[in-house]
């Protein structure tokens, strides 16, 4: 089969390969996150033929089925298809890889969240885009998790882990990680980062631990300031009680930000808004024709955030997401 891309870029794709497969074997990198059809980040529209879905998924609506929505690493191609959707051709990615890491630092936040910072080996030579993610794995167990600082060639990383009952990894987390503990890494993955864009206005929406690739890309903007003197930047972080805020852009040092926290099940007079964090995006009167949107947190949320902004003006794409996803 023949893929086409919006930018007129073409590959072949073999019966069984779904279209990111396929895509990657070209040299052709398309948006993605999980690569397990449980997120919406590799969301594609099908222009011209026809796909079938690799496993069914639960993240694309009928309706949007019936406007050839789909997810480029579900959908494997039955002719040949001409799809919405262009190579990030322009976009710098480092090469994933395998390596050691140990844990240098844990903090408990509060009985939720916990800071982890990991150490690298001096000789792995390990780079990332700030917004990205990497798999840590301990023993058989393997769990994906946002870089939550910027890349500074320290060698270390750092992440905000959230408590989930009953989860393998969380177990480890809160009851039994020791400092030095010896753990994996593999990485960078994913294509949640900031893009070049003549957009006056920034967005990100952030839940929970959804913050952490957020402060990624805004400490990786303090060494960046020419690129964002004219571009104005909100952050919605949001979260059910105004005791679950545990970061501010207060040490960013960045001075065109607005941070407009939001709870969803308490209101505060000390918080601006009730709700959820699309909701307060629409309240601000912000004019999203001229905007970015880059949302991360539950899966929930980024398509409502998704179906709120674009029916509200915001170009689709330029909505990007990276969906947290529970596992066990």
């Amino acid at each position: 089969m023949k893929i086409t891309l919006r930018d007129g870029k073409s590959f072949k794709c073999d019966e069984n390969q779904t279209i990111y497969e396929a895509a990657k074997c070209n040299n052709i990198t398309l948006e993605h996150s999980c690569l397990n059809a449980r997120c919406r980040s590799c969301v594609v529209q099908v222009i011209e033929g026809k796909v079938k879905d690799r496993v069914e998924d639960f993240v694309i609506s009928s309706e949007e089925k019936s406007k050839n929505i789909t997810l480029s690493c579900n959908a494997i191609p039955i002719s040949d298809i001409v799809l919405d959707v262009q190579d990030l051709v322009n976009i710098p990615f480092y090469e994933k890889k395998i390596i050691p890491a140990k844990i240098d630092l844990l903090s408990k936040i509060n009985n939720e969240i916990i800071e982890i910072r990991l150490r690298l080996p001096p000789s792995s030579n390990f780079n990332y885009t700030s917004g990205q993610y990497v798999n840590i794995f301990k023993g058989k167990i393997k769990r994906s998790y946002s870089v939550a600082n910027s890349f500074d060639g320290s060698g270390k990383l750092q992440f905000f882990i959230k408590k989930y009952e009953g989860g393998l990894m969380s177990d480890y987390w809160f009851n039994n990680a020791k400092i030095n503990d010896l753990l994996r890494i593999e990485g960078p993955l994913g294509t949640f980062f900031l893009r070049e864009s003549t957009k006056e206005n920034i967005i990100f929406l952030g839940t929970g631990t959804g913050i952490a690739p957020i402060k990624a890309i805004l400490e990786n903007l303090k060494t960046n300031n020419d690129k964002i003197v004219k571009k104005n930047f909100w952050i919605f972080n949001g979260a059910r009680y105004s005791d679950d805020f545990f970061w501010k852009p207060d040490n960013i040092g960045l001075e065109n930000i607005k941070y407009i926290p939001v709870t969803s099940r308490e209101r505060n007079n000390n918080v601006d808004e009730y709700g959820y964090v699309q909701d307060a995006v629409l309240r601000k009167g912000i004019n999203l024709a001229k905007s970015q949107v880059y949302a991360c947190g539950s899966s929930e949320m980024i398509f409502a955030a998704r179906e709120k902004l674009t029916s509200n003006g915001l170009e689709a794409d330029h909505f990007f997401a990276d969906a947290f996803i529970q596992s066990n």
